[in-house]
């Protein structure tokens, strides 16, 4: 013998269920990989390419993305700075809330100066950040990012090995996020988005 269920009793049952569902989702699904209470990449006080220091606080209200390369890199240093002015673009009017960062892993080369030409060349909002050769090895390893000197066929044509994603704050100044190479522009753009919406 079937039991009858009250239809009302059926209702209040599917809302329950619709609800509870709604409360087990994640409220964001990033594209980036989200790293929301890391121990790593929490703070840095590094020389902008005007000669200012910097550190988290000056961006409060902004989503900052911090990219570690270099600028004689070929490929992947481009490829993420070109993603990153893109998703900028893509922001519209909410392009002036992403501050692009690029912190040089080659400090024997890029002086402010050739800093500057670089990342103004992608979107003029973006700063290039300086660390000193013995400050540098300190900031990498709070952000865990790797990098290596490779020598080239005369002293100044070396290349440099380093890890390729970027690392992503909530206007707060709280880590959020690890965006990997390659993931593309409209995704940034959709976790900025998410981000500022809080």
């Amino acid at each position: 013998m079937v039991n009858h269920i009250p239809r009302r009793r059926l209702l209040a049952l599917a809302s329950a269920s619709l609800l509870l569902a709604a409360c087990s989702e994640s409220p964001n699904s990033f594209k980036g990989v989200d790293i929301t209470g890391a121990d790593y990449a929490n703070a840095f006080s590094l020389t902008d390419h005007n000669g200012s220091k910097r550190t988290l606080a000056d961006f409060k209200g902004k989503v900052v993305v911090i990219f570690f390369g270099y600028t004689q890199c070929p490929d992947v240093c481009p490829t993420s700075m070109s993603e990153l002015a893109e998703a900028k673009r893509l922001l519209g009017a909410d392009s002036d809330k992403l501050q692009g960062l690029f912190v040089s892993v080659d400090p024997e080369r890029d002086t402010p100066e050739v800093m500057k030409q670089y990342v103004t060349n992608f979107d003029p909002s973006f700063l290039a950040l300086y660390a000193a050769p013995g400050e540098l090895e300190a900031v990498a390893k709070s952000f865990k990012v790797y990098y290596k000197k490779v020598e080239g066929k005369t002293p100044t044509s070396y290349t440099m090995d380093h890890s390729a994603g970027s690392f992503v704050y909530d206007p707060q100044g709280r880590i959020r996020l690890y965006e990997r190479y390659g993931s593309g522009a409209q995704g940034l753009a959709d976790d900025v988005r998410a981000l500022l919406k809080g």
